[in-house]
């Protein structure tokens, strides 16, 4: 439920005060190759660029096999302030060795020449750029991609791409839809949204985008790339604000909000190479800085980036490859905190599961096959198991204290035979708790992710 402290607003990542963006084609998957190739001439390049150099913030995948962007961006992140972010679809720069790395060097050179130039009226062609950081250096940018794996990237594209993109920075509703469906990979739907509160008696913003349908179980540490903190195609999440806050603030609030959101779901249990996601807070709303974690301000502040965060990780479960289910599943109950996640996660990702929820199937049976599994201390004895509708007090019963209840599994799968519902399991052990956001496994998801023999250019990535 949405607090009365904050409002949903129109906007995404151009409504906060200050911020431009704009999103191009350059062909950086060469049109009639691959997956993916139906969408044509689809947009594959964008740039986010705020107009005063802002703060930054970063959280990343923990993967050890990590791509090139990932760990140039961490390490421009970890400086503490950013003008922009370029972003590209079409190819992850991962698994690409030295070159992977000069590319994202390269983008982040490119970006930083071509906004500083334009600035500086050289080249200019748009007024667009007239309040851009009066100085960018690489440092200043970001850098993250999506797509393929293992496939060098097609500088000449890229560099094309960014000269074009900076020249149509604007801040408008549309480029920010440009922006969301640039990042797009094998989603099927734009992923955004923005919120206002108001904070010392001046209207702050923040908007967001994500994208992500595969790959999908982010795992992300703000304490660099590489970094195992739990179970980890890609997913990458852009927030920005005109919000002035202190920096151990901003790290502090989006560390809540991706532990609550992003690190809270799975499609299909893998963590990919380039999960990022990245906030910038240029404080042009002039409201009296957050900095206190204990003021009233930082606890609106952090309670409406946790909602923006949530609501697109949801939305990347609800796009998910091939999902026809989106399940809410909760555990409570457990010995620890830690046995709760475990718990979790094993019946998120279990195939027999997610298959059964594919047919409508309860089948408490294999939840309860996942937890003995999971790691977490169980007793089959003081296990409960019960299903219900989404956000529903009012729990169905199909297993309880070791023996199935008189609820029968066709009464049960009225519920779990919608598009949406929840599952409760309380392990009877403890005060642990956790809750996740997960999907079905389905014919089509298999039928995407296959690969295809007669097609040499369909396979990997």
């Amino acid at each position: 439920m949405r607090s009365p402290n904050f409002k949903k607003i129109s906007g995404s990542i151009c409504a906060p005060v200050g911020f431009k963006a704009a999103a191009v084609f350059c062909d950086i998957k060469k049109l009639g190759t691959g997956k993916g190739s139906e969408k044509g001439r689809k947009l594959d390049l964008a740039l986010i660029v705020s107009d005063v150099p802002a703060l930054v913030a970063g959280m990343f995948t923990s993967n050890q096999v990590c791509a090139a962007p990932v760990k140039l961006s961490a390490k421009h992140a970890a400086k503490g302030s950013a003008c922009a972010i370029v972003i590209n679809s079409g190819n992850a720069n991962a698994c690409t060795g030295k070159q992977g790395m000069k590319d994202a060097m390269q983008m982040t050179r490119e970006t930083a020449r071509t906004l500083s130039a334009r600035r500086h009226g050289t080249d200019v062609r748009s007024p667009a750029l007239a309040d851009v950081c009066r100085k960018i250096s690489p440092e200043d940018v970001l850098v993250c991609s999506t797509g393929r794996i293992g496939v060098p990237m097609p500088m000449r594209n890229v560099v094309r791409g960014i000269r074009q993109c900076a020249s149509e920075l604007v801040r408008s509703p549309g480029s920010a839809r440009d922006l969301a469906e640039a990042i797009m990979t094998s989603d099927t739907r734009r992923k955004e949204v923005a919120v206002e509160l108001d904070l010392g008696g001046k209207p702050v913003r923040i908007g967001a985008i994500c994208k992500g349908a595969g790959m999908i179980q982010p795992g992300m540490s703000s304490d660099g790339w590489g970094k195992r903190r739990g179970l980890h195609a890609t997913m990458l999440a852009f927030i920005v604000t005109d919000a002035a806050i202190s920096p151990p603030a901003m790290r502090r609030c989006l560390r809540s909000a991706v532990t609550k959101s992003f690190n809270r779901i799975t499609v299909d249990g893998d963590m990919s190479t380039n999960d990022s996601v990245i906030i910038l807070a240029n404080g042009l709303a002039k409201n009296p800085v957050i900095k206190n974690n204990t003021s009233r301000a930082f606890r609106m502040f952090e309670e409406a980036l946790k909602y923006v965060a949530l609501e697109l990780a949801k939305m990347i479960v609800r796009d998910g490859e091939g999902v026809s289910r989106f399940v809410t599943l909760h555990v409570q109950g457990a010995a620890t905190s830690r046995d709760a996640e475990l718990a979790t996660r094993a019946i998120a990702n279990s195939s027999l599961v997610r298959a059964s929820w594919c047919g409508g199937d309860p089948n408490w049976g294999r939840i309860l096959c996942a937890l003995g599994y999971s790691g977490a201390k169980v007793d089959e004895s003081r296990i409960d198991v019960g299903y219900s509708q989404p956000g529903s007090r009012k729990i169905f019963h199909g297993f309880r204290r070791g023996m199935p209840t008189k609820t029968t599994l066709q009464e049960l799968a009225k519920i779990t035979s919608a598009r949406e519902f929840d599952i409760h399991v309380d392990l009877g052990l403890g005060k642990g708790g956790f809750t996740m956001y997960a999907s079905d496994l389905t014919e089509e998801y298999v039928a995407f992710n296959k690969g295809d023999l007669t097609n040499p250019a369909a396979l990997g990535g």
